[in-house]
């Protein structure tokens, strides 16, 4: 009496990427849905209006409802695989295809003077050594 029962299910199929690995995503989604159109009647509040789907001459308007739907049920954080390692934070590589990647350890800035000096003195050494 009040107006339509819209009930369904929608399904789309999505592309993205994997927010840690930056690798591309396809996968598919189907929602439930279910919403009340009412009838257009004068005796509705302007307020309620805003918060009721209505029937416009008795055609229904879908796309915000299955729009609405379907944003609610996509992933916040989509990754390509449950356990996926990323990205190294230092250089960018993926760390799914190189398990072991390592970096040296960072030297601490305060003693990087002296770091250059050891490295200065290596290479005077290297010189001084070598046959002429």
């Amino acid at each position: 009496m009040e107006g339509v029962l819209v009930t369904g299910a929608a399904s789309a199929a999505l592309t993205g990427e994997c927010v840690r690995c930056l690798e591309p995503i396809t996968d598919e989604i189907e929602v439930e849905l279910q919403e009340l159109f009412v009838y257009d009647d004068q005796d509705h509040d302007s307020e309620e209006d805003d918060e009721v789907s209505m029937l416009e001459d008795d055609l229904l308007d879908l796309e915000p409802l299955l729009r609405d739907a379907v944003v609610l049920a996509l992933p916040f954080q989509p990754v390509c695989e449950d356990d996926c390692p990323g990205l190294c934070p230092e250089c960018g590589a993926r760390l799914r295809d190189d398990p072991d990647h390592a970096h040296a350890e960072p030297i601490d800035p305060r003693w990087a003077g002296l770091a250059a000096l050891a490295q200065d003195q290596q290479d005077q050494d290297r010189s001084t050594n070598r046959p002429e």
